[in-house]
């Protein structure tokens, strides 16, 4: 079933790149060339913190869960039809809403399981929008909202979380679940009926609809703000769904319906911290907060704005097109005036014409490679214009404002005294007295750009604290929710990341099935395994769809705890990173996209009329073998799109200025596999694998830097410019040996002084505290003795005090 990921020296064909025919095999004479890959549209894809509520909603369920919708609406009407008969749930007014509400969360609290499991189906069947008296989805969707703003106004969170909490301790399910040896939909059944009703209640709570009314608003407000503080067991509820995935990777409940606890820990950190605009929001205010001046643009709308770069060849393609070029080369000439027509063509090509030859040998996947005339079956034709539309334009200057570090500067400096006035000044930025005027307006133009960034002014305040732990004053906390999940999960965050990992790595379509592997399928696999064929497409397509879910929950939960613990303290960021790169987060994520990464993007594992709520508002057609290979129309994956930008994103934050994870990249040969992810034309995406690509430029040798031009311009033309940095070259001190343990070290010494200057409790070192100095305090302090010393006491002094000799005079001395 791991049909989607391939193995990195597989070849892949040139018409892989076309989005609608990427399924089943292609003959030899079916192959486009390569002309028209440059021609394929952008991605339509527009990338924010999670998918249309749809979406999100029908990716909670598996499909093997369908018929438990009709037990849900059975079990609601049976109770409710006992109190109002012959009476509908959409035609009875409020006030009965809420008094049945109160029965069923009241009847929660009962002993019997069967009894409370059939109350919890009501309940879930109340959030699912009661959809056996609704006609159309839109109708479903606006009575969920209303039935769970009416639930949680009611407390059914709180009771929720209770018996969540209750079924993680049931030390009896977990036993029986590490004795079967396999696990079902069925081993789950309970937990999944809470996770789903308290996942609707996240995700529906957290899409703000301007219909709100100003009661709901404020619901939401308090909900947000409960979610995230210590109120449910006296630890954030994050915090024990962390819980849930460390017990499940641990072997001792292997029955935990591992996807929806990752989807509703992804929801309620998103719900509580916020997402990406909110983020931005907090860094604009905090900037201004701690004096700093505002960003140089807008990063989100850049990136909207940025256009796909054409993507490269295959290393296949250039080996074909050169055998071809050795058979044809004396079979046919190029007119010249054709030759002229392609070098307009290419936006790319060099104006000196003996550069041709070299370019096209040495042009290993670059970033717009066109084959020559002479590799084609027949003489190249005038090329046809294409339409304004069509052609790559860059608006004028580049899309990301310079950016310097004052380390830049201070480098700048001193490299410039050394040459011309024969010593340095260590820090100091302001004194040229001595060097040329064009390096004064060169310091000059490298302060206009320079950027202090937050992380940079958190560092100096903790060095503060740390120097002078007396006279630095009270460090003033702020208790957001970022701060308080940071406090929760801090003791067991390295065990929490290794878990989230696993799981990845589980769920990876690269991965290999091993015996020693967890099972991530507890909540897909039915009790009775498919007989048919149809059953088993359908089974396979979920069981896909199930490990793409997984992978977009976990690249999302560690994106979103990076940025907001980055913005939250530099040093918390750092805990966290280096506890993943511990685990080997760097050689993962690189695993996972060596595959080929078109198929993965462009993979139709769904079946969008089983989708919720589409399956319960119309009637289901008859699969067939054929509509299950079809899929669905869409030109990409949009949750697996997501997902390879948010592992990017979480490659970049792991390595950006990290000298020792960036030789991580060049040693795990990461260069090749980026590149081949430059196939997908989405801006985005392709702007992150620049990124990676930029960082390990000056460590991959001059001749991979010649063969891949085109790459170097794509960086050039789309990457931030950091000024003064020899990126293209590396001829700089970066490039040169470096002592890369004594680097992560020296960081690793830095958090934990961190961690234990503001997290523990006995942080104080006696040997700051104050002395006292008077006899007659000390003297007068009141001791306590033990019971039995107060006994002895006589033959204490006897043997302590009388029987030794002192020597007075030695003592005075």
């Amino acid at each position: 079933m791991d049909g989607v990921g391939v193995c990195a020296n597989n070849k892949q064909k040139p018409n892989q790149m076309l989005p609608n025919k990427m399924r089943g095999e292609f003959t030899r004479n079916q192959r486009k060339d390569s002309e028209g890959l440059s021609d394929a549209p952008d991605l339509e894809f527009e990338y924010s913190d999670a998918d249309k509520w749809s979406c999100e909603l029908s990716e909670l369920y598996s499909y093997t869960e369908g018929p438990e919708f009709l037990l849900n609406r059975k079990c609601f009407e049976e109770d409710f039809h006992t109190h109002l008969p012959s009476e509908k749930w959409i035609k009875v007014d409020t006030a009965h809403h809420r008094a049945h509400a109160m029965r069923l969360l009241d009847g929660l609290d009962v002993i019997g399981r069967e009894r409370r499991l059939k109350v919890a189906r009501a309940i879930l069947y109340m959030a699912q929008g009661t959809f056996g008296e609704c006609g159309s989805e839109p109708e479903v969707q606006h009575w969920m909202r209303y039935n769970i703003f009416l639930l949680l106004d009611l407390g059914a969170f709180t009771a929720l979380v209770e018996l969540l909490n209750m079924e993680i301790e049931n030390s009896a399910a977990c036993s029986n679940a590490v004795r079967k040896p396999a696990i079902s939909l069925a081993d789950s059944t309970d937990l999944r009926v809470l996770l789903n009703i308290m996942y609707l209640m996240v995700e529906t709570i957290q899409r703000e609809e301007p219909t709100d009314t100003p009661e709901w608003r404020s619901i939401r407000e308090t909900f947000k703000s409960e979610l995230g503080s210590p109120l449910y067991n006296h630890e954030p509820v994050s915090v024990m769904l962390f819980g849930m995935v460390t017990k499940f990777c641990s072997g001792h409940a292997p029955h935990f319906p591992m996807k929806k606890v990752l989807l509703l820990l992804w929801k309620t950190i998103l719900l509580t911290f916020g997402g990406f605009e909110q983020l931005l929001s907090s860094k604009v205010s905090k900037r201004v907060a701690l004096g700093l001046p505002p960003l140089p643009e807008d990063s989100i709308r850049v990136v909207r704005r940025m256009r796909a770069a054409s993507p490269p060849a295959s290393a296949s393609d250039l080996i074909e097109q050169q055998q071809r070029r050795a058979r044809r080369d004396h079979k046919a000439l190029i007119k010249q005036d054709n030759l002229d027509a392609f070098n307009e063509k290419d936006p790319y090509k060099a104006d000196d014409s003996r550069d041709d030859e070299e370019e096209n040998d040495d042009n290993d996947n670059s970033m717009e490679a066109e084959p020559f005339p002479l590799e084609r079956d027949e003489v190249m034709p005038q090329p046809v214009p294409h339409p304004p539309s069509e052609r790559v334009c860059f608006p004028k200057g580049l899309p990301w404002a310079p950016k310097v570090r004052e380390k830049d500067i201070e480098n700048f400096l001193d490299s410039s005294r050394s040459k011309f006035i024969g010593y340095t000044l260590g820090n100091d930025t302001d004194t040229v007295v001595g060097l040329p005027r064009p390096i004064h307006e060169s310091i000059r133009t490298l302060k206009q750009h320079k950027y202090v960034s937050i992380a940079e002014v958190q560092i100096t305040k903790e060095e503060e604290y740390q120097k002078t732990p007396l006279s630095g004053g009270e460090e003033e906390l702020e208790l957001c929710a970022t701060e308080l999940l940071y406090q929760g999960i801090l003791p067991s965050l390295p065990q929490y990341m290794i878990a989230l990992l696993k799981i990845l790595l589980a769920a990876a379509p690269t991965s290999k099935a091993k015996t020693d592997s967890i099972n991530i399928l507890a909540d897909v696999l039915p009790e009775e395994m498919p007989t048919t064929v149809l059953q088993s497409m359908k089974l396979g397509v979920d069981v896909n769809r199930h490990k793409e879910i997984i992978v977009k929950a976990i690249s999302a939960i560690l994106l979103l705890l990076l940025k907001h613990f980055k913005l939250n303290h530099v040093y918390q960021f750092e805990y966290m990173a280096q506890h993943l790169v511990f685990a080997n987060c760097i050689p993962l994520i690189l695993k996972f996209f060596n595959q080929n990464i078109m198929s993965y993007i462009t993979a139709k594992n769904g079946i969008s009329v089983l989708d919720f709520p589409h399956c319960i508002v119309h009637e289901l057609p008859e699969l067939t073998a054929e509509s299950l290979e079809a899929g669905d129309n869409n030109q990409f994956c949009w949750r697996n799109l997501f997902s390879c930008i948010n592992l990017l994103r979480i490659l970049n934050k792991l390595t950006k200025w990290k000298h020792s994870r960036t030789m991580m990249l060049v040693v795990f040969k990461s260069a090749p596999i980026l590149k081949r992810a430059l196939k997908v034309k989405q801006a985005m995406m392709q702007l992150y694998v620049l990124k990676l690509l930029k960082v390990q430029t000056k460590y991959l040798g001059r001749q991979w830097r010649k063969s891949n031009m085109k790459t170097m311009s794509a960086i050039y033309q789309k990457v931030r410019h950091r000024l003064n940095d020899d990126w293209a070259y590396g001829n700089d001190l970066d490039a040169r040996p470096w002592d890369f343990q004594a680097e992560e070290c020296a960081l690793r010494a830095n958090i934990e002084r961190f961690n234990s200057r503001r997290y523990e409790k006995n942080q104080t070192n006696p040997e700051f505290l104050p002395v006292d100095n008077c006899l007659q305090s000390v003297l007068g302090q009141r001791v306590d003795l033990p019971e039995d010393f107060q006994m002895n006491y006589d033959l204490w002094l006897e043997r302590e005090v009388f029987s030794k000799p002192i020597s007075w005079e030695e003592l005075l001395q």
